[in-house]
């Protein structure tokens, strides 16, 4: 019997670049929120989220993602904001910036357009903290803007096919293919 797979493509952060984010993160964890702080080993950039794939779609993915040419990439942190619902924040993100990153995004999507839907408004992120309530947004969200984000340049030379299992401590990422340029 097939089993499902929670599985997503992303492009993980170097160590230099993790050390800026947690020096971010322990200002965010100074400002009261209910929620948490993503987990420094689970830091990523999802280029496409797949979702509850069936495992033998896996074989196929992974065939269309060896298609996938790009060059390596320098990129570099941007500025620090958050995704509310209904005013409500949610996600507390670092913004990832490099054109190069856009390419590839689109590269992966056009490979896997007749399996999944395109993303339609892809926004180059690391997702630092996760919120389940705020008492006040107003200013939760001006102390997150005025946290500073070092401009930290990185290069990227490989994107990663993963699956997450979600455990009671937060989830476990698991690669399933490591693509490089």
């Amino acid at each position: 019997m097939d089993s499902n797979v929670r599985a997503f493509i992303a492009i993980e952060i170097p160590e230099g670049v993790i050390k800026e984010i947690a020096r971010v993160q322990e200002q965010v964890g100074k400002i009261k929120f209910k929620g948490k702080l993503t987990e420094l080993e689970n830091l990523h950039l999802t280029l496409k989220f797949l979702g509850e794939i069936d495992e033998g779609d896996v074989k196929l993915i992974r065939e269309r993602l060896k298609g996938v040419k790009f060059n390596k990439m320098e990129l570099k942190l941007g500025e620090i904001g958050t995704f509310s619902i209904r005013s409500n924040p949610r996600i507390v993100w670092v913004k990832i910036l490099g054109e190069s990153v856009w390419g590839l995004q689109r590269k992966i999507d056009l490979a896997l357009s007749d399996l999944f839907k395109m993303e339609e408004r892809f926004m180059s992120h690391l997702t630092i903290a996760r919120i389940k309530y705020v008492n006040d947004k107003i200013n939760f969200n001006e102390r997150i803007k005025k946290i500073g984000v070092k401009e930290i340049n990185f290069n990227i030379s490989e994107f990663k096919l993963k699956k997450s299992d979600l455990k009671p401590l937060g989830p476990v990422y698991t690669d399933i293919e490591i693509y490089t340029a």
